[in-house]
């Protein structure tokens, strides 16, 4: 299992290297009432948290590399937003905390237990009523497949970090009991040196009960 130390040391390292690795447009958001108490787990440089931030006044986002948190509280839209070094498997906060939660392309890089541990801290810090929001790759994804195989459907990149491809009953199984409102496969191609290359994601909604 790969340890909290291991993972953040991947992912600072990454960061270190590479700086702003996520850039570009920002998947539409849904709306959020302008005091709901929201959560972003493994907001790296803040890519989605800028526009999260626009829709509710009291956002708090963690993650586990502080390279990403020092990134993320670089940019001025985030200014009003609490930002932490935390690990989502471990989640720093009382029960019935959120009114939201976002995992976007986050538990994808956890172990099996690791997927879990998340899934249940969520399932913990929600309000009743509260609602995850949830991104992570497909199996239908171009990358798919590629790197050592350290788990079932779950892939390790040269640099040590780690990506599972997820199914639409797999995200189902991994949050419940919480209510599944939407889950879907989202499909696009991406133009990769003159070939039009498949990407997938899975999109999910949960809801817990009030």
């Amino acid at each position: 299992m790969c340890s909290v130390t291991d993972h953040a040391a991947a992912w600072d390292e990454d960061y270190r290297r590479r700086g702003n690795l996520w850039g570009g447009a920002v998947a539409p958001l849904p709306d959020i009432p302008a005091g709901a108490a929201v959560l972003e787990l493994g907001c790296g440089n803040g890519k989605t948290l800028s526009a999260l931030a626009r829709h509710s006044s009291g956002a708090v986002a963690i993650d586990v590399s502080p390279r990403a948190v020092a990134l993320a509280r670089q940019r001025p839209d985030t200014a009003s937003v609490h930002l932490a070094v935390a690990d989502a498997r471990h989640l720093p906060f009382c029960g019935e905390t959120f009114d939201a939660v976002f995992i976007v392309h986050v538990a994808g890089h956890l172990t099996g237990p690791g997927r879990r541990a998340l899934a249940s801290e969520v399932r913990r810090v929600l309000l009743p009523g509260g609602t995850t929001f949830f991104r992570g790759f497909s199996i239908e994804d171009m990358r798919a497949g590629k790197g050592e195989e350290t788990e079932h459907r779950t892939f390790a990149r040269g640099d040590g970090i780690l990506t599972h491809y997820f199914t639409e009953d797999e995200v189902s199984d991994l949050f419940t009991p919480l209510l599944p409102v939407l889950v879907r496969t989202h499909r696009w191609r991406m133009r990769v040196r003159g070939r039009d290359l498949p990407r997938a994601e899975i999109e999910a909604v949960f809801q817990r009960s009030a």
